[in-house]
This record gives structure tokens, C-alpha cells and sequence, in this order.
């Protein structure tokens, strides 16, 4: 009688060897393709400090400051603009003039050099994008920015991956408002929203058919 060269479980070894052999680099693979759609890289739900702490929920939530007060380019410029120091003067030359929170902003103004204000949404350096274009077809602020009007301190709302704006750009109806409410803060899709959005699309002459093109946001 011949003597057994392997134990018992060598084969169920070997048979799970090959097995994890043949999965794991799929499973590192489909690991990798996960981890690009996490906050890590995207940077949603993120909150960067910033030099001043800035509440929009106070100054527009509380006061109703329009975006376009301190966003003074929005409407015409690939960039929403951020506000000058001066702007942020307006207010509190008068107002919390003494406030240890507001030095930066009067360091500025002082020294006439503008605050380093932290990007929170921002896309690589291989995508178009332009505000002015999107307000003047019907998409709102929050949108794309979330509730800003509820947000202590701002944070990026949305993925901004390929995949969340090509959603929008296939089917943009759902997404889109008459011009009085493309600046409103809590705004919601109506129940006729359908409806409506299609009108929008024919108002505002949006050629769906080639939203989707490579060449509308990388140029």
C-alpha cells in the first residue's frame, strides 16, 4: 500500500489557492473603482476650514443675502466670483467691528491684500465649467451647492463626478427652474415638474442632443 503524500485537506487547499488566486485581482480592481466614489476623492459632504468661518447659513438663511451680493460674476463668468473684502465691509464696518472672528477680514482690508478663501467645490483642471451658462438656463444654485442657506459652514454637497453630471446633462428637466427661482434657497421640483421642465428646455432653447457630447465639458 502506497503512502499518502498529502494530508487530507491538500485539496481543498489547493482548490482555494487557485480560487483567491483567480478573484483577488478582480477584487482589487473593483476595490479601486469603489474608492473613487468615496468622499476621499470626491469630496463630498467635506467641510474645509476656511481663514474666516463664514455661515451662510446666518448671512443668507438668517439675513436673506442673495447669492449674487457677494458671487458677483455668476451670471457672466465661468467663475461665481468670491467677494472682495471690501464687500464683507459693508456690513461690518458698522456691524461686530471689534469681533475677534472678523481680524482676518480687517487684517485684509488694512493690508490690502484679499483673504485665501479655500476652494470647496472644485474640478479638475481637464473639465469645463461655466456658471454663467447653467443660471442662464434654468439651473439654480442649490442644485449643485446643496441647501447653502442651511450650512454653518460650507461644504461640498454633490459628488461632481462624471457620472452625477452627465445625469443631468441626459435628462436636465428635472433640474430646471423659471428665472425667479434659480437664486431661491429651499427650492423643490413641484409635482408638474415634468411638464414644466420640458416647457423650460423649449424656453430657454436648450439643444438637448448634444449635452452629452465630450466636447461641452472637456475642450
Amino acid at each position: 500500500m502506497a503512502a499518502q503524500l498529502f494530508p487530507p485537506w491538500a485539496t481543498l487547499a489547493a482548490r482555494l489557492v487557485l480560487v483567491t488566486g483567480v478573484l483577488l485581482p478582480f477584487g482589487l480592481v473593483g476595490l479601486l473603482m469603489a474608492v473613487q466614489y468615496t468622499p476621499y476623492v470626491t469630496g463630498q459632504t467635506i467641510t474645509p476650514e476656511q481663514p474666516v468661518p463664514f455661515s451662510h447659513e446666518h448671512h443668507v438663511g438668517g439675513l436673506g443675502i442673495e447669492c449674487r451680493y457677494c458671487h458677483t460674476s455668476v451670471e457672466t463668468s465661468r467663475f461665481a466670483g468670491l467677494p472682495p473684502t471690501h464687500t464683507c465691509m459693508t456690513c461690518h464696518s458698522q456691524l461686530w467691528t471689534n469681533a475677534a472672528v472678523l481680524e482676518p477680514v480687517r487684517r485684509s482690508l488694512a493690508g490690502g491684500r484679499p483673504i485665501r478663501w479655500r476652494r470647496v467645490n472644485e474640478l479638475p483642471d481637464y473639465v469645463y465649467f461655466d456658471h454663467s451658462i447653467h443660471v442662464a438656463k434654468g439651473v439654480g444654485c442649490t442644485s449643485c451647492h446643496g441647501p447653502v442657506d442651511s450650512m454653518p459652514l460650507m461644504r461640498q454637497a454633490a459628488p461632481l463626478t462624471m457620472g452625477w453630471c452627465l445625469d443631468c446633462h441626459r435628462n436636465p428637466a428635472p433640474h430646471l427652474r423659471p428665472e425667479g427661482e434659480i437664486f431661491a434657497g429651499h427650492w423643490s421640483p413641484p409635482p408638474n415638474q415634468d411638464r414644466r421642465g420640458a416647457a423650460l428646455i423649449d424656453h430657454y432653447g436648450i439643444r438637448t442632443e448634444h449635452l452629452a457630447d465630450c466636447s461641452v465639458c472637456h475642450r
